[in-house]
C-alpha cells in the first residue's frame, strides 16, 4: 500500500451533499476524510467516502460475511478535522471494517455500520476500540506523519485509544 501523492485531510471544502427527497437533511463533508488501513498499513484514500478506493473497485458486496472467509480484513478509519484556538487537530476518529477477497471478486461490510461511524467521526467522537493494536499503531503513525502539529492538538481521548 505505497503512497503515490500526498493527499490532504480537508477534501470537500463549503460543500455538501443532500441525501433523501425534498433536500430533507444536509451532511456536510467538507473537514472529513478516510484512512485505510491493512495490518500495519495505514494511506488516507479519499476513494472510501464514495465506495471507490482501490480495493473496492469491482468487488461486489455482500451483507453476509460469512460469504468472504478468506478475504483480506481492511480498517476504514473516518477522519474528522477541525480548529481550535490552539490550531488544527484530529476532531473526530472512528473505525469500521470490510473484508475483501480479491481474488473472488467479493467482499463484505455493514454499509450502516460504515454510515454510522462516519457520522460518529463528523460528530467529533473517537471509536476505535474494535482495531487491533497493529493497525491502531498504523493509524497513529500515520496521523503524526501527516501532520505532527495536527497530532499534538487533538484531544486527549484520541491519543488514549491509540498506543503509546
Amino acid at each position: 500500500m505505497g503512497n503515490k501523492k500526498d493527499v490532504q485531510f480537508n477534501i470537500l471544502s463549503n460543500k455538501s451533499t443532500t441525501h433523501g427527497a425534498y433536500h430533507t437533511g444536509t451532511i456536510s463533508l467538507s473537514n472529513l476524510s478516510s484512512i485505510l488501513i491493512e495490518g500495519d498499513q495505514a494511506k488516507i484514500d479519499l476513494g472510501l467516502i464514495h465506495a471507490k478506493s482501490a480495493v473496492e473497485r469491482g468487488v461486489k458486496f455482500t451483507s453476509n460475511e460469512d460469504e468472504v472467509p478468506g478475504g483480506t480484513l481492511y480498517w476504514v478509519v473516518w477522519v474528522a478535522v477541525d480548529r481550535d484556538e490552539n490550531g488544527p487537530y484530529y476532531a473526530g476518529a472512528a473505525a469500521c471494517p470490510m473484508r475483501i477477497d480479491r481474488e473472488k471478486r467479493i467482499g463484505w461490510k455493514n454499509l450502516a455500520f460504515h454510515v454510522n461511524r462516519m457520522d460518529d467521526a463528523l460528530k467529533r467522537r473517537v471509536k476505535l476500540s474494535e482495531m487491533g493494536e497493529t493497525e491502531k499503531a498504523a493509524l497513529k503513525e500515520l496521523l503524526i506523519k501527516h501532520n505532527e502539529e495536527m497530532w499534538n492538538n487533538s484531544k486527549a481521548e484520541l491519543k488514549a485509544q491509540l498506543p503509546s
